[in-house]
């Protein structure tokens, strides 16, 4: 059997999907590294909503998929950006995620920690600010997760350099209850997060980040880096304090950087991850072993994916992110809160849908392409 996908020249051509997945199974805990998969929200599709509504969110189909993360070893990183937080999910629906995803983990004994922003206002004061860190951290010690502290668009637009960056994240860390991780996620992901802790030039940003980790090294358990910079992600990792954990956020890099070198590696925080889940658990468990070279092979060819999906504009990779939740069977509709699921193309779609059949990830390939051939008949495209 063949499927026609559209090609780049607006043409279509035949593709032959491939007949059976890669084949891998749950597995024991892992031992070498921490891993998080950032997993993304399922829709309400029968919610009578529009784009300015709050969310509507299909509960028993989003904490489903955070089990099968956690049946492979995964930890959740919950209400983070490939949640759609802010594009789509606001603060009541993030809080009741937080609750439920919190609960769930509890239940069935898996490893979650969730995001700590300010989406409750859109600008403020850094009191105001502060204010609303200190609401959401207050939810997340109280559902039992850990506290990933999020960059703030609000923080952003209220403060005047560095020193207040380092008086708000200050203030936050003597605050938490417990050790928290801190997430410098870039103007790519968030093109309202410019200048971050102070500055445009990124050495100068460098500067300040680390300095409020130095201060509070008791209260800062890792960090997230998600600015798509290898070098940099290294460079940042062998400044940290002895003992804090470095988890990338780099979606073109990560194989290498989870890797590491003779002078350390990274944990991973990972979007890639959500669809990716068993083959990354898989990976792990070689890298485990101290099976580098294994690791590196089976992680490796997922990066033209993971590139494809979070392309320019990178922000709207969790379209790709849902659509392959939806042909991996995990849920029975493409639709996404917001209606973010028009944020890419058909060509977008089709080339997603041929590179992760080619790695193997849909656990029924014929409901794949069945459901793959669905979309395509939507836009025009016959078989």
């Amino acid at each position: 059997m063949t499927i026609r996908l559209p090609d780049s020249k607006g043409g279509l051509r035949a593709y032959e999907p491939r007949p059976e997945p890669l084949a891998v199974t749950p597995g024991s805990p892992f031992t070498s590294r921490t891993v998080f998969s950032a997993a993304h929200v399922v829709a309400d599709p029968f919610a009578d909503v529009s784009p300015d509504s709050p969310a509507a969110v299909d509960w028993d189909a989003t904490l489903a998929f955070r089990r099968h993360l956690w049946s492979h070893g995964l930890g959740v990183a919950e209400a983070m950006d490939t949640a759609q937080r802010g594009m789509g999910l606001d603060w009541a629906g993030a809080a009741e995620l937080i609750r439920r995803s919190a609960a769930e983990a509890k239940a069935v004994g898996g490893r979650i920690a969730c995001g700590v922003g300010t989406d409750q206002i859109t600008a403020g004061s850094l009191v105001e600010v502060r204010t609303a860190y200190e609401e959401q951290l207050a939810l997340v010690d109280e559902s039992g997760a850990q506290a990933i502290l999020m960059a703030s668009r609000a923080l952003a637009a209220a403060a005047n350099g560095p020193e207040d960056y380092l008086e708000v994240y200050g203030h936050l860390l003597r605050q938490a209850s417990e050790p928290v991780i801190l997430h410098w996620l870039g103007p790519m992901f968030d093109p309202a997060l410019e200048g971050y802790w102070g500055s445009s030039d990124l050495d100068t940003a460098t500067d300040t980040f680390l300095d409020v980790i130095a201060a509070h090294p008791d209260k800062v358990e890792g960090i997230k880096v998600s600015l798509l910079d290898a070098q940099r992600e290294i460079d940042i990792r062998r400044r940290l304090p002895q003992g804090v954990r470095c988890y990338t956020g780099d979606d073109f890099n990560y194989p290498e950087l989870i890797a590491g070198d003779e002078k350390g590696f990274s944990h991973a925080l990972l979007g890639i991850f959500d669809p990716l889940g068993p083959l990354a658990a898989e990976a792990v468990r070689v890298l485990d072993t101290g099976d580098v070279a294994g690791f590196r092979a089976l992680l490796d060819p997922t990066v033209e994916l993971s590139r494809h999906l979070f392309q320019t504009p990178t922000r709207f990779y969790k379209t790709g992110v849902v659509l392959l939740a939806w042909l991996a069977g995990h849920q029975s509709h493409f639709t996404m809160v917001g209606g973010l699921q028009s944020a890419r193309s058909l060509p977008h779609f089709a080339r997603a849908y041929e590179l992760a059949d080619g790695l193997g990830l849909f656990p029924d390939p014929k409901l794949a392409e069945d459901r793959m051939k669905t979309l395509l008949a939507l836009y025009g495209v016959t078989q």
